[in-house]
Protein backbone atom coordinates (compact mmCIF):
# COMPACT_ATOMS: atom_id res chain seq x y z
CA UNK A 1 0.00 0.00 0.00
CA UNK A 2 0.99 3.67 -0.79
CA UNK A 3 1.96 5.47 2.35
CA UNK A 4 3.00 9.15 2.12
CA UNK A 5 4.04 9.27 5.51
CA UNK A 6 5.36 6.33 5.72
CA UNK A 7 7.79 7.74 2.74
CA UNK A 8 8.22 10.76 4.56
CA UNK A 9 8.89 9.61 8.36
CA UNK A 10 11.17 6.18 7.00
CA UNK A 11 13.28 7.88 4.06
CA UNK A 12 14.13 10.73 6.84
CA UNK A 13 14.99 7.72 10.08
CA UNK A 14 16.93 5.57 6.88
CA UNK A 15 18.59 8.91 5.88
CA UNK A 16 20.22 9.44 9.41
CA UNK A 17 20.87 5.78 9.91
CA UNK A 18 22.84 5.59 6.49
CA UNK A 19 24.93 8.31 8.12
CA UNK A 20 25.14 7.26 11.01
CA UNK A 21 25.95 3.60 10.52
CA UNK A 22 28.38 4.70 7.21
CA UNK A 23 26.34 2.87 4.58
CA UNK A 24 22.89 2.10 3.39
CA UNK A 25 21.84 -1.71 4.05
CA UNK A 26 23.46 -2.98 0.37
CA UNK A 27 26.97 -1.44 1.46
CA UNK A 28 26.85 -3.07 5.38
CA UNK A 29 26.45 -6.26 3.14
CA UNK A 30 28.86 -5.86 1.19
CA UNK A 31 31.19 -4.64 3.62
CA UNK A 32 30.76 -7.66 5.80
CA UNK A 33 31.92 -10.16 3.14
CA UNK A 34 34.98 -8.26 3.34
CA UNK A 35 36.03 -9.08 6.71
CA UNK A 36 34.14 -5.93 8.23
CA UNK A 37 32.73 -7.25 11.63
CA UNK A 38 31.54 -3.81 12.34
CA UNK A 39 29.49 -3.77 9.19
CA UNK A 40 28.45 -7.42 9.42
CA UNK A 41 27.30 -6.67 13.28
CA UNK A 42 25.46 -3.61 11.82
CA UNK A 43 23.71 -5.46 9.53
CA UNK A 44 22.61 -7.93 11.90
CA UNK A 45 20.94 -5.26 13.59
CA UNK A 46 19.26 -4.01 10.71
CA UNK A 47 18.14 -7.00 9.95
CA UNK A 48 16.23 -8.05 13.33
CA UNK A 49 14.69 -4.27 13.34
CA UNK A 50 13.83 -5.03 9.83
CA UNK A 51 12.04 -8.12 10.34
CA UNK A 52 10.21 -6.79 14.35
CA UNK A 53 9.10 -3.66 12.07
CA UNK A 54 7.47 -6.33 9.20
CA UNK A 55 5.99 -8.97 11.76
CA UNK A 56 7.22 -8.30 15.29
CA UNK A 57 6.73 -5.86 18.21
CA UNK A 58 7.26 -2.93 15.92
CA UNK A 59 4.62 -3.74 13.67
CA UNK A 60 1.91 -1.54 14.85
CA UNK A 61 3.82 1.52 14.90
CA UNK A 62 5.31 1.13 11.54
CA UNK A 63 1.81 0.59 10.33
CA UNK A 64 0.12 3.80 12.61
CA UNK A 65 2.77 5.76 11.00
CA UNK A 66 2.39 4.71 7.46
CA UNK A 67 -1.34 4.85 8.24
CA UNK A 68 -1.27 8.72 9.03
CA UNK A 69 -1.39 9.59 5.71
CA UNK A 70 -1.91 7.61 2.58
CA UNK A 71 -1.78 7.24 -1.07
CA UNK A 72 -5.96 7.40 -2.68
CA UNK A 73 -7.45 4.08 -2.13
CA UNK A 74 -3.56 2.98 -0.62
CA UNK A 75 -2.49 2.16 -3.73
CA UNK A 76 0.83 2.81 -5.39
CA UNK A 77 1.05 6.50 -7.59
CA UNK A 78 2.57 6.53 -10.96
CA UNK A 79 4.26 9.12 -11.29
CA UNK A 80 4.18 9.62 -14.98
CA UNK A 81 0.52 9.12 -14.96
CA UNK A 82 -0.28 11.84 -12.77
CA UNK A 83 1.94 14.29 -14.28
CA UNK A 84 0.24 12.77 -17.69
CA UNK A 85 3.72 12.23 -19.59
CA UNK A 86 3.96 9.61 -21.90
CA UNK A 87 5.89 6.18 -21.06
CA UNK A 88 8.55 6.99 -23.24
CA UNK A 89 9.54 9.77 -21.16
CA UNK A 90 10.60 7.41 -18.27
CA UNK A 91 13.82 6.59 -21.33
CA UNK A 92 14.12 9.80 -21.67
CA UNK A 93 14.55 10.90 -18.49
CA UNK A 94 17.00 7.98 -17.79
CA UNK A 95 19.03 8.43 -21.04
CA UNK A 96 19.40 12.19 -19.31
CA UNK A 97 20.48 11.12 -15.74
CA UNK A 98 23.13 8.80 -17.52
CA UNK A 99 24.63 11.53 -19.70
CA UNK A 100 24.94 13.86 -16.65
CA UNK A 101 26.13 10.95 -14.48
CA UNK A 102 28.92 10.78 -17.09
CA UNK A 103 29.79 14.34 -17.36
CA UNK A 104 29.92 14.14 -13.30
CA UNK A 105 32.36 11.03 -13.91
CA UNK A 106 34.55 12.85 -16.41
CA UNK A 107 34.87 15.94 -14.52
CA UNK A 108 35.69 14.28 -11.36
CA UNK A 109 38.54 11.65 -13.03
CA UNK A 110 36.27 8.89 -12.36
CA UNK A 111 37.29 5.38 -14.07
CA UNK A 112 35.87 3.70 -16.50
CA UNK A 113 36.00 0.14 -14.12
CA UNK A 114 34.04 2.11 -11.40
CA UNK A 115 31.89 3.32 -13.92
CA UNK A 116 31.28 0.11 -15.53
CA UNK A 117 30.60 -1.91 -11.71
CA UNK A 118 28.45 0.71 -10.98
CA UNK A 119 26.17 0.81 -13.81
CA UNK A 120 25.89 -3.17 -13.44
CA UNK A 121 23.50 -2.13 -10.12
CA UNK A 122 21.41 -0.14 -12.43
CA UNK A 123 20.96 -3.59 -14.43
CA UNK A 124 20.72 -5.91 -11.93
CA UNK A 125 17.82 -4.00 -11.16
CA UNK A 126 16.55 -4.37 -14.67
CA UNK A 127 17.39 -8.12 -14.94
CA UNK A 128 15.50 -8.70 -11.77
CA UNK A 129 12.31 -6.95 -13.21
CA UNK A 130 12.88 -9.29 -16.14
CA UNK A 131 13.24 -12.13 -14.20
CA UNK A 132 10.43 -12.24 -11.80
CA UNK A 133 8.38 -11.28 -14.44
CA UNK A 134 9.55 -14.46 -17.05
CA UNK A 135 8.74 -16.66 -14.06
CA UNK A 136 5.56 -15.19 -13.06
CA UNK A 137 4.17 -16.05 -16.65
CA UNK A 138 5.30 -19.70 -15.84
CA UNK A 139 5.00 -20.73 -12.09
CA UNK A 140 1.86 -22.61 -11.41
CA UNK A 141 2.14 -21.17 -7.68
CA UNK A 142 1.77 -17.06 -7.79
CA UNK A 143 4.47 -14.94 -7.99
CA UNK A 144 5.05 -11.65 -7.39
CA UNK A 145 7.04 -9.48 -9.69
CA UNK A 146 9.89 -7.82 -7.86
CA UNK A 147 13.68 -6.35 -8.01
CA UNK A 148 16.25 -6.06 -5.93
CA UNK A 149 15.97 -4.34 -2.29
CA UNK A 150 17.53 -5.44 0.89
CA UNK A 151 15.26 -4.06 3.27
CA UNK A 152 12.74 -7.04 3.20
CA UNK A 153 14.89 -10.17 1.99
CA UNK A 154 17.59 -9.49 4.74
CA UNK A 155 14.44 -9.99 7.52
CA UNK A 156 13.35 -13.41 5.11
CA UNK A 157 16.48 -14.23 4.99
CA UNK A 158 17.34 -14.29 8.66
CA UNK A 159 13.66 -16.10 9.47
CA UNK A 160 14.91 -18.59 6.49
CA UNK A 161 17.39 -20.08 8.39
CA UNK A 162 15.49 -20.02 11.41
CA UNK A 163 12.05 -21.81 10.84
CA UNK A 164 11.87 -24.98 9.78
CA UNK A 165 10.15 -25.31 5.91
CA UNK A 166 11.15 -22.05 4.66
CA UNK A 167 10.83 -21.89 0.87
CA UNK A 168 13.66 -20.28 -1.28
CA UNK A 169 12.57 -17.06 -3.28
CA UNK A 170 14.07 -14.66 -5.06
CA UNK A 171 14.70 -12.46 -2.27
CA UNK A 172 16.04 -15.31 -0.19
CA UNK A 173 18.07 -15.81 -2.58
CA UNK A 174 19.54 -12.10 -3.02
CA UNK A 175 21.56 -11.45 0.16
CA UNK A 176 23.30 -14.11 0.10
CA UNK A 177 24.08 -13.82 -3.83
CA UNK A 178 25.35 -10.49 -3.48
CA UNK A 179 27.45 -11.84 0.01
CA UNK A 180 29.05 -14.47 -2.06
CA UNK A 181 29.65 -11.98 -5.25
CA UNK A 182 31.44 -9.49 -2.81
CA UNK A 183 33.56 -12.33 -0.78
CA UNK A 184 35.12 -13.28 -4.21
CA UNK A 185 35.77 -10.24 -5.73
CA UNK A 186 37.30 -9.08 -2.78
CA UNK A 187 39.62 -12.11 -2.52
CA UNK A 188 40.56 -11.82 -6.23
CA UNK A 189 41.38 -7.93 -5.94
CA UNK A 190 43.11 -8.44 -2.25
CA UNK A 191 40.89 -6.81 -0.49
CA UNK A 192 39.86 -8.97 2.07
CA UNK A 193 40.70 -7.46 5.63
CA UNK A 194 39.49 -8.24 9.12
CA UNK A 195 38.18 -4.77 10.71
CA UNK A 196 36.65 -3.80 13.99
CA UNK A 197 35.20 -1.26 15.81
CA UNK A 198 37.64 2.04 16.47
CA UNK A 199 35.76 2.75 20.02
CA UNK A 200 32.75 2.34 22.15
CA UNK A 201 31.23 5.74 20.75
CA UNK A 202 31.83 3.83 17.31
CA UNK A 203 29.57 0.89 18.13
CA UNK A 204 27.04 2.74 19.38
CA UNK A 205 26.61 4.80 16.68
CA UNK A 206 26.43 2.06 14.26
CA UNK A 207 24.24 0.28 15.80
CA UNK A 208 21.86 3.11 16.82
CA UNK A 209 22.36 3.83 12.99
CA UNK A 210 21.40 0.24 11.67
CA UNK A 211 18.27 0.11 13.83
CA UNK A 212 17.15 3.26 12.54
CA UNK A 213 17.90 2.04 9.06
CA UNK A 214 15.93 -1.55 10.02
CA UNK A 215 12.51 0.53 10.88
CA UNK A 216 13.05 3.25 8.50
CA UNK A 217 13.52 1.09 5.28
CA UNK A 218 10.25 -1.25 6.55
CA UNK A 219 8.27 2.19 6.91
CA UNK A 220 9.57 3.94 3.82
CA UNK A 221 8.65 1.03 1.87
CA UNK A 222 12.60 0.22 0.99
CA UNK A 223 16.12 0.84 1.29
CA UNK A 224 17.70 3.10 -0.72
CA UNK A 225 18.20 0.70 -3.63
CA UNK A 226 14.22 -0.92 -2.69
CA UNK A 227 12.74 2.69 -2.53
CA UNK A 228 15.24 4.80 -4.42
CA UNK A 229 16.93 2.44 -7.61
CA UNK A 230 13.95 -0.60 -7.73
CA UNK A 231 11.01 1.41 -6.95
CA UNK A 232 12.00 4.62 -9.12
CA UNK A 233 12.74 2.79 -12.15
CA UNK A 234 9.36 2.09 -12.42
CA UNK A 235 8.12 5.59 -11.07
CA UNK A 236 6.39 5.20 -8.18
CA UNK A 237 5.49 8.64 -6.53
CA UNK A 238 6.20 7.28 -2.87
CA UNK A 239 9.47 5.85 -3.90
CA UNK A 240 10.85 9.09 -5.25
CA UNK A 241 9.44 10.78 -1.78
CA UNK A 242 11.08 8.49 -0.27
CA UNK A 243 14.52 8.73 -1.79
CA UNK A 244 14.23 12.38 -1.55
CA UNK A 245 13.72 12.00 2.30
CA UNK A 246 16.86 9.85 2.58
CA UNK A 247 19.18 12.67 1.07
CA UNK A 248 17.38 15.30 2.92
CA UNK A 249 18.10 12.83 6.34
CA UNK A 250 21.55 12.06 5.15
CA UNK A 251 22.48 15.80 4.95
CA UNK A 252 20.91 16.91 8.00
CA UNK A 253 22.34 14.39 9.88
CA UNK A 254 25.95 14.32 8.50
CA UNK A 255 25.78 18.23 8.97
CA UNK A 256 24.75 18.26 12.94
CA UNK A 257 26.83 14.92 13.42
CA UNK A 258 30.18 14.75 11.30
CA UNK A 259 30.67 18.53 9.85
CA UNK A 260 29.36 20.58 12.47
CA UNK A 261 32.58 19.46 15.32
CA UNK A 262 35.01 20.02 12.61
CA UNK A 263 37.23 23.35 12.98
CA UNK A 264 36.26 25.62 10.47
CA UNK A 265 39.01 27.16 8.10
CA UNK A 266 40.17 30.60 8.55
Amino acid sequence: AGSWSGSVIGGLMFGAGMVLARGCSGRLLVLAATGNLRSLIAGLIFAVVAQMSLHGWLAPLRGYLAGLWVTPGGRNVDLLATLSLPSWSGLVLGVAIAALALVLARRNQIGARVLIFASGVGFAVALGWVLTFALAQVAFDPVSVSSVTFSGPSANTLMFFLVPDAVLEFDIGLVPGVFVGAFLAAALTHELKFQGFDGESQMRRSMTGAALMGFGAMLAGGCAIGAGVTGGSIFVATAWLALSCMWIGAAITDFVVDQAGKPKLA
